[in-house]
């Protein structure tokens, strides 16, 4: 089991930029995470010669998650009904995976049942890769859990969820010494979440083209910022910024140049 800390290095345009790719491909959130600025990056002489930031955000400790989240699995469920239809996601075979792939779903799989056990709940655990839905991304291990009244594993605004799933992939990563991308989801949560924010923003840049207004989103963490920016990135009369600070970073639709 290895005791070093993940860490991950990423190069944007910006700082900010960086910032925000590196916890998109880490699947966490900000609070979850120390930064630390390499490279400021600089704009060069009238636009030329400039330099890109670069940016190392090291994942905390299993132990400082502990402390700080482990409130959040007595929280209550989140209110919220979802009642839409959850969007299709690419399976990779088992057979087509390398042995360390394979070792990484099976891992992945064991760990979310122990945790499951301890915080004694009763649910099916699968779990399998999929293929990535942006070139950028990396492949990720997808974890379902389905069973009776598991609400209380998503928590208010998921909550509960991206913790447990910060815990899994911690674990994970001291048991096999490597980081595995993962996405944990509670009987398709974050599927019909997905389909929603999607539909949320096509409906928000419609208003913005009606109107000829910016339309403003409530925050959202950046894994759900991005559903919105990749939804309507080849839009051809709008497009999508985040705005503010963490945690109440939010996306703006507003129409192109004509």
């Amino acid at each position: 089991m290895s005791t070093e800390k993940t860490t991950l290095e990423i190069i944007a345009p910006t700082t900010e930029e960086a910032v925000e790719r590196g916890l998109e491909q880490l699947g966490l959130t900000e609070d979850m995470v120390e930064i630390e600025v390499l490279d400021g990056g600089s704009r060069g002489l009238l636009g030329l010669g400039g330099r890109q930031s670069r940016v190392r955000l090291t994942v905390k400790s299993f132990e400082t998650l502990i402390d700080e989240h482990e409130p959040v699995f007595t929280g209550d469920a989140d209110s919220e009904e979802i009642t839409l239809e959850p969007s299709s996601v690419h399976a990779i075979d088992l057979a087509d995976l390398s042995e360390e792939d394979q070792q990484n779903v099976k891992s992945v799989r064991s760990v979310m049942i122990e945790l499951l056990e301890r915080m004694r709940v009763k649910a099916e655990v699968s779990a399998r890769y999929i293929e990535p839905q942006d070139e950028k991304d990396q492949r990720a291990v997808l974890v379902d859990v389905e069973g009776k009244d598991l609400s209380i594993l998503i928590g208010r605004r998921s909550e509960t969820l991206n913790a447990l799933q910060y815990i899994t992939g911690l674990i994970v990563s001291k048991e096999l010494g490597r980081w595995v991308p993962l996405l944990i989801d509670i009987q398709g949560y974050r599927s019909r979440r997905e389909r929603q924010l999607r539909q949320l923003g096509r409906r928000m840049a419609d208003q913005a083209v009606q109107t000829g207004r910016k339309q403003t989103l409530e925050p959202m963490p950046a894994n759900e910022r991005r559903i919105i920016h990749l939804e309507l990135r080849d839009h051809p009369q709008v497009f999508t910024e985040s705005v503010g600070e963490e945690p109440y970073r939010k996306v703006t639709i507003a129409l192109r140049n004509p």
